[in-house]
């Protein structure tokens, strides 16, 4: 068994970005194309709190090199108040010779960058009409948007316009100063706006990534031709989401566990609001440009085949490098034949 810590995942993917958006897109078309197989994730909850939550996201993903395993992954919001990370994960990579667990990977990095790839890729799948897009708002100034931000800027580097907001005002300037030493190169602004309703509505392109557990933005702030990254999945309330051209990741799996998608969908009593798929645009090769007179929502459920990809990349470059560290006597000795 291989184990590799934060450290050596950060080590590893930093700087590869284009690797990681291409794996991620890889494995939507992987998925698009049927060779996977995507269970549904469950959500592991304790009796009386509606906050905490741990997900287990098993997946199998095919093509040349077929790979298995699954994330754990927690989700605690009261972690930021006591200045950690609100997410943790381990990822196990599962051998498909034998079925043995090969590496035991910490999944925190791969789940944001993996996430922010997905929101990356549906930027670019979808894209303004009449000319480049040079703003984007980011709200809920955390780990994820970071991320987010990053990407974007890997896909779209004509932004130089960024707008970032956060209840917690000392958070949201913590993460412009941060933002501004580490990504404000070329030309680039970072400011705080004074609320939700003028980051939403400071530019067409809108990143949500908050811990929002009920529904609770109209997004009647954001301008016609908006595209609202909808990451956190729970910040939209149902009648925007019907008013919206909605694309998202897979729509079985985002319409489970009271996301804004499965509310409408309760709602409705049916899906046909949907529009599209990522992994649709992706393999028909042609972007949908957004339609210019209502908001466009992407809401991605966040798929285990993804995770796989990443953390497969991360395997295949720390086996490479001769990066992490390895457990020899991790599983019982072979059985001698009989």
């Amino acid at each position: 068994m291989l184990t590799l810590g934060n450290a050596d995942v950060r080590r590893i993917l930093d700087g590869r970005e284009k690797e990681l958006l291409s794996a991620v897109r890889d494995a939507y078309l992987q998925h698009e194309a049927g060779r996977s197989a995507l269970p549904h994730s469950v959500f592991l909850r304790f009796p009386g709190d509606d906050r905490n939550r741990i997900i287990a996201l098993p997946a199998h993903l095919g093509g040349e090199e077929p790979k298995a395993g699954i994330k754990w992954i927690s989700s605690f919001p009261g972690n930021v108040a006591r200045g950690r990370e609100r997410a943790s994960a381990a990822i196990i990579l599962n051998s498909m010779e034998t079925g043995v667990p090969e590496a035991l990977v910490e999944g925190s990095t791969i789940s944001a960058r993996r996430t922010a790839a997905s929101a990356a890729l549906a930027a670019g799948s979808l894209p303004p009409g009449g000319g480049a897009e040079t703003g984007a708002a980011l709200v809920g100034c955390g780990v994820i948007n970071y991320e987010v931000l990053r990407f974007l800027l890997v896909v779209r580097p004509e932004i130089t316009e960024i707008t970032v907001f956060d209840l917690d005002a000392e958070r949201a300037a913590g993460f412009r100063d941060r933002c501004a030493a580490e990504l404000a190169g070329d030309g680039r602004t970072v400011r705080v706006a004074s609320d939700i309703e003028e980051a939403l509505g400071a530019h067409r392109l809108v990143s949500l990534a908050t811990t929002a557990t009920v529904p609770h933005q109209d997004l009647a702030a954001c301008a016609p031709g908006t595209l609202v990254l909808h990451v956190s999945l729970r910040d939209v309330t149902v009648p925007a989401v019907l008013a919206a051209v909605n694309i998202v990741d897979d729509l079985d799996h985002v319409c489970r566990a009271e996301t804004s998608v499965h509310l409408a969908e309760q709602a409705t009593g049916g899906r046909g609001f949907v529009s599209a798929t990522l992994g649709g645009l992706l393999s028909a090769g042609a972007s949908l440009p957004r339609d210019p007179e209502r908001v466009t929502l992407f809401s991605p459920f966040g798929l285990g085949v993804l995770d796989l990809a990443v953390a497969d990349l991360v395997l295949r470059a720390a086996r490479a490098e001769g990066v992490g560290t390895r457990v020899e006597d991790f599983l019982p000795p072979p059985v001698t034949p009989v």
